[in-house]
């Protein structure tokens, strides 16, 4: 969602499906995100942190943002993930996704090594002055080098291409200084929060929108926060962001990050298939545990509806009793 200049609302950091052999379940994909958008998110935002880019090859990232965007087709604006391991793999990418239509590209810190924050400025610098699409700069501090206030609004005011910000830390008050120290000089500039957590304050304070997680399980819920927040009935909306938090705390804590989203989202009658990342006996024991957790959780939330998901027995069955039902007609 685009308005006044400024990216809107909940973009989706969506999972990627995976099939028996650990490959993109396209078929899958393809239609978790028509449920995604048919559900009421505002945008879609693959190949961020909830959607493991780390763990796919540079030729499986740009795969996803292709299907994503195809699938798509228009409805949302999307956000993509372009972060690379080096300056010019990352604009290889953003090259690529400009072809592909999407909104504008996210770029995380630089990661791994850790850089000083004048060399994070130099990173950024470089990027917004030769990517051919807007970008969003991505503060994770928990995994990558932190953009510092000061880094920000310097970016702002230098580069008209870095149009906006995804916070990951949760720290409302940083936030705060974010938004009072750029939007004089950037009215146009974006702020999105990436801890679902503190959706609700954040929004309060200024954020225009998020990339949750748990849109990507629960989107009827984020997607009616946002809508109570900006209608100002906030009794309201406080309550609903205490059944976000309940969703996001349960899918944090029930396995290592993202496991528990996987699961969300296999919850919601999606086949996810298993992470590439190998898990011990105990840890898919906390997993199972966690799917029972969120199935409670659909009950008690009243969203019982899922994506109902058949395998080519069933169809065949399917067919085979309607066809044996005209029959007898």
């Amino acid at each position: 969602m685009v308005a006044d200049g400024r990216l809107h609302g909940i973009f989706t950091p969506n999972i990627v499906p995976l099939d028996d052999r650990g490959n993109i379940h396209e078929t899958e994909l393809r239609r978790y995100v028509d449920w995604l958008i048919s559900h009421g998110v505002h945008g879609l935002y693959p190949n961020g942190s909830t959607g493991e880019f780390l763990r796919f090859t540079a030729e499986e990232r740009r795969r996803i943002i292709r299907i994503t965007a195809e699938q798509a087709a228009g409805r949302v604006p999307i956000l993509a993930g372009a972060a690379e391991a080096n300056v010019r793999e990352t604009l290889a990418a953003c090259d690529y996704y400009a072809g592909l239509g999407v909104r504008a590209v996210a770029i995380v810190s630089p990661f791994y090594y850790r850089l000083s924050p004048d060399n994070v400025y130099a990173y950024f610098r470089e990027i917004g002055r030769n990517a051919p699409v807007d970008v969003t700069l991505y503060n994770i501090p928990m995994f990558a080098s932190p953009i510092d206030v000061a880094t920000i609004r310097r970016l702002a005011e230098e580069c008209p291409r870095v149009i906006a910000i995804k916070d990951s830390s949760g720290d409302v008050s940083q936030m705060l200084r974010m938004i009072e120290a750029v939007r004089p000089v950037r009215p146009d500039f974006t702020f999105l929060t990436g801890w679902d957590s503190v959706l609700l304050p954040m929004l309060l304070i200024g954020c225009d929108g998020g990339t949750n997680a748990t849109s990507g399980v629960v989107p009827e819920l984020t997607r009616r926060l946002y809508d109570l927040t900006r209608a100002g009935r906030l009794d309201e909306a406080r309550r609903v962001q205490a059944r976000v938090t309940r969703w996001f705390d349960a899918m944090l804590a029930g396995g290592d990050f993202p496991e528990g989203f996987r699961v969300g989202v296999g919850v919601r009658g999606f086949r996810t298939g298993a992470g590439r990342t190998p898990l011990s006996t105990s840890h898919g024991q906390r997993l199972a545990e966690l799917g029972k957790v969120l199935r409670g959780l659909l009950v008690e939330d009243q969203l019982n509806e899922t994506a109902i998901v058949l395998d080519g027995d069933q169809i065949s069955r399917i067919v085979e009793s309607v066809v044996a039902a005209l029959g007898r007609g």
